[in-house]
């Protein structure tokens, strides 16, 4: 058994996570602000489903505040690692509010290996974002590919937390596995991404907003296999940078007709303005975490939609509330 610090425990990828760890017998602290970057409602109902889990304690706090870790280790001590995910997360938004992303994305991860330094704590997980690549890279996309001219302050930030990481591993020998997000969904997603967006659209009859013509390409990661990487990534790798994405790509207007085939419902749709601030296509080049990790996904898409809108049918009646941004 180990234990771990989970931050950003009301997350999307987090409640999984933790779970998956509390399965295996680790003990898990997960710290959350709650903050309102998007409905809390998704984030309550997450922190509700983690009660069940033996060995999870929640701590609700900011990895911002000054003294933040220094109330965490009066009470909470010992720690194997850090699996790193909170974040202000979202491409757009990044635009509007750029002073906040950059404070939670690198000064928040300057904390975290601040403390990981002074505590002893040896290895940490970063998650970073397919964002880094910018607007045309190779596809699918290696680790090696130009992430020097990001789109937006999102991006940025990511790219500031990396190479925050590399020289704590540098200075203090932090073992880092730094990975990569590629378009990650499935149930209790975040409401800003298109997944869950689509799916309470076509389901509740609302008109659905298509940025660009919809030709526009992702290659979407199940949640279930990001953790399996995630956990994967514990093992000493030195300071490692890898992609964790799917293995099928789909343009956004398939995405869009298998969700009205699953709901059974045809949508109104209404195509808009192209955001600067997208990528017209994002694939993973997964061969490095396959061959480090002995990674690969297993998802497919129909599967995980599928999962996906079953989660939402079941929890329709205030996930149909949630506001989709």
């Amino acid at each position: 058994m180990a234990k771990y610090l989970v931050t950003g425990a009301a997350g999307f990828i987090a409640r999984r996570l933790i779970e998956r760890l509390a399965d295996r017998g680790d003990e898990v602290v997960g710290i959350d602000n709650l903050n309102d970057a998007y409905d809390v409602r998704l984030k309550l109902w997450r922190l509700e489903s983690l009660k069940k889990c033996h060995g999870f304690t929640f701590v609700k706090d900011d990895l911002c505040r000054q003294g933040v870790f220094d109330d965490l280790h009066k009470e909470h001590k010992g720690f194997d690692g850090v699996i790193h995910l909170a974040a202000r997360a979202g491409v757009r938004q990044a635009v509007e509010i750029p002073h906040v992303y950059l404070e939670t994305n690198s000064n928040g991860t300057l904390n975290v290996l601040e403390w990981c330094r002074h505590t002893g704590v040896g290895k940490m997980i970063l998650a970073s974002t397919s964002s880094i690549y910018g607007a045309n890279p190779p596809l699918p996309t290696p680790e090696t590919a130009d992430s020097s001219h990001p789109l937006q302050i999102y991006a940025a930030s990511k790219k500031g937390a990396e190479a925050m990481t590399y020289v704590y591993h540098h200075l203090f020998g932090i073992d880092a596995t730094v990975f990569r997000f590629f378009t990650v969904y499935g149930p209790a997603g975040r409401p800003d991404m298109v997944m869950f967006r689509f799916c309470q659209w076509v389901t509740e009859g609302k008109l659905v907003k298509v940025t660009g013509n919809g030709t526009q390409m992702r290659g979407f990661t199940y949640v279930d296999d990001i953790v399996s990487g995630l956990i994967a990534g514990l093992k000493p790798v030195g300071y490692e940078i890898i992609n964790l994405g799917g293995h099928e790509t789909i343009t956004i207007n398939e995405l869009l007709h298998k969700i009205e085939t699953l709901v059974g419902n045809k949508a109104m749709v209404e195509y808009i303005e192209k955001n600067p601030a997208d990528a017209d296509a994002n694939w993973a080049d997964v061969s490095k975490a396959k061959v480090l990790l002995g990674w690969e996904p297993k998802v497919s898409l129909d599967e995980g939609i599928a999962n996906l809108v079953n989660w939402y049918m079941e929890q329709r009646a205030w996930a149909s509330q949630v506001l989709t941004p």
